[in-house]
């Protein structure tokens, strides 16, 4: 009995520090998937949102960002690289257009074709409602890069990639 409690003892404190190292210590590939997290939710915007927690959104958006990026989104004829500020306006732009918006990002695939720089393929899924109250539910597939500056991975490209429909 005594080494049957002792064992789950042991079993429990490995799964706790298991826990712990990879809360405080996590890998890259967390790292990147926690900076998607992260966008998602700032970019998001509820319907009763204030002005002063929208401009604390848009400051912490543009610290996801690095100081020159790339975007390009073919449907939209958008292609070039923008400024982490153009950036902060393009988001407060798109945020503006809407009542309510919400972005998830799903099927999160990460890999490291060079040090300090990862390579990011994902679906992203924006919902929300224009003020007229009409629904918008898009889902896209992007490529996006993110370099690691200082310890911190930054979004650096964002490519929407078309997908052929029938």
């Amino acid at each position: 009995m005594v080494k049957t409690k002792s064992l789950a003892i042991l079993v429990l404190l490995g799964v706790m520090g298991s826990l712990v190292v990879i809360y405080y210590f996590p890998s890259d590939t967390n790292k990147v998937k926690r900076r998607f997290a992260l966008l998602a939710q700032w970019a998001s915007k509820d319907p009763d949102e204030k002005a002063l927690a929208t401009a604390q959104k848009l400051k912490k958006i543009g610290a996801l960002f690095d100081e020159k990026n790339r975007l390009q989104v073919p449907s939209q004829e958008i292609s070039g690289t923008f400024s982490r500020e153009e950036i902060v306006a393009f988001a407060a732009r798109i945020r503006l257009a809407f009542s309510q918006l919400h972005i998830k990002f799903y099927d999160i695939i990460v890999t490291f074709p060079k040090e300090k720089k990862v390579q990011v393929t994902l679906t992203a899924r924006l919902t929300g409602k224009w003020p007229s109250g009409e629904n918008v539910d898009e889902t896209r597939e992007l490529i996006c890069t993110l370099n690691k500056v200082e310890d911190e991975w930054l979004f650096s490209e964002f490519e929407v990639v078309e997908v052929l429909k029938k």
